[in-house]
């Protein structure tokens, strides 16, 4: 059975209308060198990019080099990032990451998939971001506003995260994956809400295929 997908010109025209509606799209955290844009994507995880950005200058000055983070103490690491979600956890990850960076590594974040996710704390999206940011590779990081509106759209449809990742790649033109990433992040930030979506205000609301089948059934 094919998938539920919109065509290429259909996609390639909700590029060009985010693309019009957000010309700031880019990465939201406030990072300075590889190795910072790594912790903060590892702190971001089920927290908003607003509230990493509100701890990562004090945590940063305290250790700003990974040989600095991975002599840390767990308890001082847990005061600096407190006020973000899962910050027990988050501590830990990026304390035994920058162990692991320094011992593995010689200090230096690796720029390779296959070694990025071998990190505490990171998966295939913090690896897809970290890429696509630092290293400049075509990447499609898929976060909850990537795989929410990428399904409602009609560029994917899975329920799975891996097999919205291959949806996009296949849909998408390589070229333009990092761009598409961002702009799917500031739809569903600014537009296509998981609660609320601003369906009326929606610049590809006459394509989106969830939005379409509604007003069929009504």
């Amino acid at each position: 059975m094919d998938k539920r997908l919109i065509t290429r010109e259909e996609t390639l025209e909700v590029l060009n209308k985010l693309d019009e509606a957000y010309p700031d799209a880019g990465c939201a955290l406030d990072y300075d060198n590889v190795y910072h844009l790594l912790i903060s994507v590892v702190l971001s995880a089920q927290t908003t990019d607003v509230a990493v950005n509100k701890v990562t200058p004090a945590l940063f000055e305290r250790y700003p080099e990974p040989k600095d983070l991975a002599a840390a103490e767990l308890p001082d690491v847990e005061e600096y990032i407190r006020k973000i979600g899962l910050y027990k956890n988050k501590a830990k990850n990026i304390v035994a990451l920058s162990k692991m960076i320094v011992d593995k590594y010689d200090g230096e974040v690796p720029g390779n998939f296959n070694e990025l996710v071998k990190l505490p704390g990171v998966g295939r999206k913090t690896a897809n971001v970290l890429l696509a940011e630092a290293f400049g590779e075509q990447r499609i990081a898929v976060d909850t506003h990537v795989f929410r509106v990428s399904n409602r759209i009609g560029l994917a449809d899975s329920g799975d995260v891996l097999e919205t990742e291959n949806d996009l790649m296949n849909i998408l033109p390589d070229d333009k994956w990092t761009r598409a990433h961002h702009l799917l992040i500031f739809h569903g930030r600014r537009c296509c809400s998981a609660k609320k979506p601003d369906c009326q205000n929606c610049p590809i609301g006459h394509i989106c295929l969830e939005l379409n089948s509604k007003q069929m059934i009504n």
